[in-house]
């Protein structure tokens, strides 16, 4: 009777064994089965772009309150080749993660850095331009390092990587007097020239695009307060929608229209799609 009764214990244990070993593979399966974040966008017809609207040369508004910029070029042929409208939606940055998480918006392309804390959080493409955070000062200020900034008030704009950089070098923050934050560069800009600031943190792709357009007298550090890389941001759970958006944009730079389009905000290829 004891023999008997080894053979069921003994064919239920291999079968319990077999069955661990087959659910983790059943279970990405069923996964990536459950992924309709690229099918459900083709059905609505519409990719909805979550943006910062003064963050030019990236996605800012022109003299006719159009949206325009390089990410905004990029996103509108890449959604004419998904099939799909592109709807740009102006968010307000420092609760980006919250719009995208409540379904308020599909990706967030605005010049938005990839830092170990965001890829925990959402799902990126690959970086497809390179950029740094860097100081911008008054021409004649006589601040020429960061050093220089000792006892002296920074603005940043809120919920950035600027800001986030600023509190990774704790040197340099506790060195500061005080740190104000704001809404939009632009506005940061605007009371770095009246003197209610010494200095700006911001992107040096923004800052250098700033420069020129404006002509003010502003000049940026040659020391940068951290380098990062751009990219479009999803749902952690919209795998199907950031990799077919990933491959568009890796067949646009093989054909020439990134260069083209970095060409005509940049005065040249920046991107490093591929690189």
């Amino acid at each position: 009777m004891e023999k008997n009764m080894r053979k069921p214990t003994v064919f239920i244990c291999a079968a319990a064994i077999l069955l661990s070993l087959l659910l983790p593979a059943c279970s990405k399966k069923a996964a990536a089965r459950g992924d309709h974040s690229l099918e459900a966008l083709r059905e609505r017809g519409q990719l909805v772009l979550g943006l910062d609207d003064s963050f030019p040369p990236l996605g800012f508004r022109d003299e006719n309150n159009e949206i325009v910029g390089y990410d905004i070029d990029l996103a509108r042929e890449l959604a004419r080749r998904l099939g799909v409208e592109l709807v740009c939606q102006p968010i307000d940055w420092s609760a980006k993660e919250q719009e995208l998480n409540t379904f308020h918006i599909d990706c967030i392309w605005n010049g938005f850095t990839m830092t170990a804390e965001r890829r925990e959080a959402m799902a990126f493409t690959k970086p497809y331009l390179a950029n740094a955070q860097v100081v911008v000062v008054r021409s004649g200020s006589g601040i020429t390092d960061l050093a220089g900034l000792a006892g002296k008030v920074v603005g940043v704009q809120a919920g950035s990587s600027a800001e986030e950089a600023i509190e990774q070098n704790a040197a340099f923050k506790a060195s500061l007097r005080k740190i104000v934050e704001f809404k939009e560069n632009v506005t940061a800009l605007n009371d770095l020239e009246i003197q209610n600031l010494d200095a700006v943190v911001m992107d040096q792709v923004v800052a250098n695009y700033s420069i020129v357009q404006t002509s003010r007298p502003y000049v940026i550090l040659p020391e940068s307060l951290a380098s990062e890389e751009y990219g479009v941001a999803f749902r952690k759970t919209d795998i199907a929608l950031r990799d077919k958006v990933q491959t568009i944009l890796e067949e646009m730079q093989a054909d020439g229209t990134v260069p083209a389009i970095s060409t005509k905000w940049f005065g040249a290829d920046l991107s490093v799609i591929g690189k």
